[in-house]
């Protein structure tokens, strides 16, 4: 990453310090998104890399892609979602997990040029393709250790991530930490749906089809779109994910949903925190 990022980075976060691993993270109680997926790496313990190679090798095709998965619901669902959190004119947005800047561009456009839009990504191939899309200022970390000063953000968002993180608890906290008093968190996810029929088309569409048009990413992408599928398949459900972010501090969590399968988080850090 150039460095000129990280001096941007160290004017807005005066707390800035280097990157460190999901494993240096606390976890008193570890909450994982979905059990271990042994198909894709033979432990828990090899996760974090095989994700990481895979954000890494498939970065310059996630883009298109990623608008084939989510059905195109696109910049509008987004902008509609950020606004609907209160993200507006002069806000600080942490965008986690940026990836290629889908839920970055929207945001920037909303905060205007008194705000300030700040994304992290574990890959550094992803940092790469978000930097081609976005003028915000990069840093490269996992979510559940945040290179990022305590409670100097308004918003922390999160785009269709949350499934690729190592301890909902962990990432949860973080957020938490990172937010000024009375700031919220959004986070934008898919949902195995519920009604049956739903769950048996976008069963189809998710592990069929979307994996064979990735094919002309090439074999990474669409394994990694399989993937996706199975850790979409096995998460826990909503109500787990809204008590996570309750047991980790955040007040009023709720969820949107949108067709059964487009989910939307929202909760706040309490003012007196």
């Amino acid at each position: 990453m150039p460095a000129t990022n990280g001096r941007l980075v160290r004017a807005a976060f005066p707390g800035y310090s280097s990157p460190m691993c999901a494993e240096d993270a606390p976890r008193d109680q570890p909450v994982a998104p979905h059990p271990p997926l042994e198909p894709y790496y033979g432990s828990a313990d090899q996760r974090r890399a095989w994700v990481d190679r895979m954000f890494d090798t498939t970065a310059r095709h996630y883009d298109w892609i990623n608008r084939v998965m989510s059905f195109g619901s696109g910049t509008w669902y987004r902008r509609e979602a950020l606004k609907r959190a209160g993200v507006g004119a002069g806000a600080v947005v942490l965008d986690v997990c940026i990836g290629s800047g889908q839920v970055a561009r929207p945001a920037l456009e909303l905060v205007g040029g008194n705000g300030r839009v700040v994304g992290l990504d574990a890959s550094m191939g992803m940092l790469v393709e978000a930097r081609q899309a976005v003028t915000a200022p990069l840093l490269q970390g996992y979510v559940e250790k945040l290179p990022v000063a305590s409670a100097s953000v308004d918003f922390v968002t999160m785009g269709y991530a949350l499934r690729h993180v190592a301890d909902l608890g962990a990432a949860f906290s973080e957020y938490l930490r990172v937010l000024r008093p009375g700031g919220t968190v959004l986070i934008l996810e898919l949902t195995r749906p519920r009604r049956r029929t739903m769950y048996a088309m976008v069963r189809f569409y998710l592990q069929r089809v979307v994996p064979a048009i990735a094919r002309l990413g090439g074999r990474d992408a669409r394994t990694l779109m399989r993937y996706f599928w199975d850790t979409i398949d096995t998460c826990v459900p909503p109500e787990r994910i809204l008590d996570a972010l309750r047991s980790s501090g955040f007040q009023s969590p709720e969820r949107g949903t949108l067709f059964d399968l487009f989910s939307e988080y929202r909760a706040s850090k309490p003012i007196d925190a």
